[in-house]
């Protein structure tokens, strides 16, 4: 069964397509109009091994923030589309990243309940022309969307893109392993049975 799908999300503020197949090879094609964003993004593919195009046209006049959120919560949507019912696959997924002095950990659960906790002290407010608060309301728009329970913490770092490098990266690992088809889970890998 093809774990994939495609969202579009055309509001006043933003317009933007999300496709994704969980079982990709980490391609991505992304133009978001914020440069920082599609090198993220590009680490959640690659080291999640999706495949994901990621096409958005925003208010970029008066900031990113709408289409940084709006990207997001597309993504969460799609994400959530490509999983489907949750039948056979791990739920939980976990990953530690390091790059030099930063280290990040990212936590998911698939649990179908929208729940973030963000715990990262950029030590800097902008990453080039990029607003780091911009960070979080990715990720609250991909959990409140996607419907999972998400853990972030970066751990330590001195240097802010280090610092958001390892938390993406560790955001796709996460989700890899989250979505593995585990051939000893006999349906949905809840006691309710149905996440």
């Amino acid at each position: 069964m093809a774990r994939q799908a495609q969202v579009t999300r055309n509001t006043n503020e933003t317009q933007i397509s999300v496709s994704i197949n969980l079982d990709g090879s980490g391609k991505s094609t992304l133009a978001t109009g914020v440069p920082f964003l599609d090198h993220m993004l590009e680490q959640i593919a690659r080291h999640g091994v999706f495949d994901l195009n990621v096409a958005a046209k925003g208010d970029l006049h008066i900031d990113a923030h709408h289409t940084v959120e709006d990207i997001g919560i597309t993504f969460g949507q799609a994400f959530a589309k490509a999983v489907g019912d949750k039948k056979g696959v791990r739920r939980y997924g976990h990953s530690y990243v390091p790059l030099d002095e930063a280290l990040s950990r990212v936590v998911v659960d698939l649990s179908g309940r929208p729940g973030l906790e963000f715990k990262v002290d950029f030590v800097r407010a902008r990453i080039g022309e990029f607003d780091v608060d911009l960070a979080h309301e990715f990720f609250q728009g991909f959990t409140n969307h996607a419907l999972v329970t998400l853990h972030v913490d970066n751990l330590r770092g001195d240097n802010a893109h280090h610092q958001a490098e390892t938390v993406f990266k560790a955001f796709g690992r996460a989700l890899r392993m989250a979505v593995e088809v585990d051939l000893r889970m006999q349906g949905v890998p809840s006691t309710k049975g149905t996440l």
